[in-house]
């Protein structure tokens, strides 16, 4: 498919995005370079570097670019961490801290998406990304703790599972805490038994859903 010449590029994009307050020189330079093209739908590339969420199909989407670059910011992800990524998606939160952290685990619950999403990273060469079919509400307690958690869908509070998971000195969670209508995000951070945390603003997610997320008469998990 072409690209109409008149199509948000991604210069554009990131300037936009660090007049909204990016700022981190790691996650600029993550962002530039992953080929967002690559994880949205092939009728929709021409928009790939709009700043919006678009449909990646399954009732599911590519979050908003914004939305990335500030809760990969918030995370504050180091070359060292060990990251865990709740909601895979199309993979491209995941391939974005790839460029920061030493290994990312992304569980994702719907299996369709996870292989995709898993192709697409590998043909990326994003090698240290773990991509896992399961309830990612739960987490991924098996490879815990984790110096950064990102959950980007919506969960109803801060889950106990997850800062469980945290690395105890110092781990950080980001998470949009909310209703299904109304959300802010959540930065959480764990000193032991005591967790701080703050809103950074507010959002809107598609919802968690399993066994720590939310219940919806759809069946169908995020």
């Amino acid at each position: 498919m072409s690209i109409p010449n008149d199509a948000p590029t991604k210069a554009r994009l990131i300037a936009d995005l660090q007049a909204e307050g990016l700022h981190d020189k790691r996650v600029i330079e993550a962002l530039e370079k992953i080929p967002r093209e690559c994880f949205v739908p092939v009728q929709l590339q021409s928009r790939a570097y709009e700043n919006v969420a678009l449909p990646i199909g399954d009732d599911q989407t590519i979050s908003q670019p914004t939305v990335v670059a500030h809760m990969v910011q918030a995370g504050a992800p180091r070359p060292t961490d060990h990251v865990l990524e709740i909601g895979t998606g199309s993979g491209y939160c995941a391939a974005v801290l790839s460029h920061l952290a030493r290994d990312v685990v992304t569980v994702e619950i719907r299996p369709d998406l996870a292989m995709s999403a898993a192709r697409r990273l590998a043909e990326l060469g994003c090698d240290n990304v773990h991509v896992i079919v399961a309830d990612g509400s739960l987490g991924w307690s098996a490879l815990a703790p984790y110096d950064v958690i990102i959950a980007t869908a919506a969960t109803p509070g801060l889950s106990p599972v997850l800062l469980d998971q945290l690395a105890a000195n110092g781990g950080r969670l980001v998470a949009p805490v909310g209703s299904l209508r109304r959300q802010k995000l959540v930065y959480a951070e764990r000193h032991g038994e005591r967790i701080d945390s703050q809103s950074l603003g507010s959002v809107r997610f598609v919802p968690l859903v399993g066994a720590g997320g939310f219940h919806l008469p759809d069946s169908r998990k995020n």
